[in-house]
């Protein structure tokens, strides 16, 4: 049976050059791009890698490769990253890990940032299948859930809790995470600004026209994709 995530990852190696600093995301699609990278002695040890990912940093740390936090480094030269949807101008919704605002930080530095997996992420337009994470401050929970209820009376906000232990999940950064899932997504663009701009959320799991390709794999073969910014 075919692997597109596999196909994906492998076809990622085309962009790597001795001597690069490269970051990572999280998820299965990553830990294949990992393994292909560590394949390649010689390269896989020229490279300096970087993640926001626990799981990321471990894997690679378990290979022996050359790995720094993101306060070490100025810039980055590519950073790869899987995620949920990904439409026609490349931006992407990132629900899963709750990692979000430290991905963005990397992917902002990065001189490219290239999405990665099966062609199933791809799809028009990005709709309401996934919620929208956002991290908030503890003490502006209940101000932010109201405000968010209120000026979309038909999305639901729920904090995110632990499945291991009692009570809320905490992000790295010691804050709440909390899902916001809409009956129909509203403008992307308005949606990016809205989340920004209200006090007491730290970011939001939509990455607004921030990828600069995209390689997915599927049964026709894989594609390099790059945005489709009018």
């Amino acid at each position: 049976m075919a692997n597109y995530k596999q196909d994906a990852a492998k076809a990622c190696l085309q962009f790597l050059k001795p001597l690069q600093v490269i970051g990572l995301g999280a998820g299965a699609t990553i830990a294949y791009l990992v393994d292909f990278i560590a394949g390649d002695v010689e390269l896989a040890n020229s490279i300096t890698f970087v993640s926001s990912s626990f799981q990321t940093r471990l894997n690679l740390e378990q290979k022996g490769l050359k790995v720094k936090m993101a306060s070490q480094l100025y810039a980055i030269d590519i950073y790869f990253d899987g995620c949920d949807q990904f439409d026609a101008e490349l931006n992407a919704l990132k629900s899963g890990g709750g990692i979000h605002t430290s991905e963005k930080i990397l992917a902002s530095t990065a001189k490219e940032f290239i999405l990665i997996g099966d062609e199933s992420k791809f799809v028009p337009d990005l709709d309401h299948t996934y919620p929208v994470v956002i991290e908030i401050l503890p003490e502006a929970l209940n101000i932010v859930t109201v405000k968010i209820e209120d000026d979309f009376p038909l999305a639901t906000v729920n904090l995110r809790s632990g499945k291991e232990k009692d009570g809320a999940v905490i992000s790295d950064n010691g804050n709440l995470l909390a899902n916001v899932k809409f009956d129909e997504l509203p403008d992307i663009a308005e949606l990016n600004t809205y989340f920004k701009m209200m006090p007491g959320i730290v970011d939001h799991s939509l990455f607004y026209q921030m990828a600069t390709k995209a390689v997915v794999a599927g049964e026709h073969g894989v594609r390099v994709i790059t945005p489709q910014r009018f």
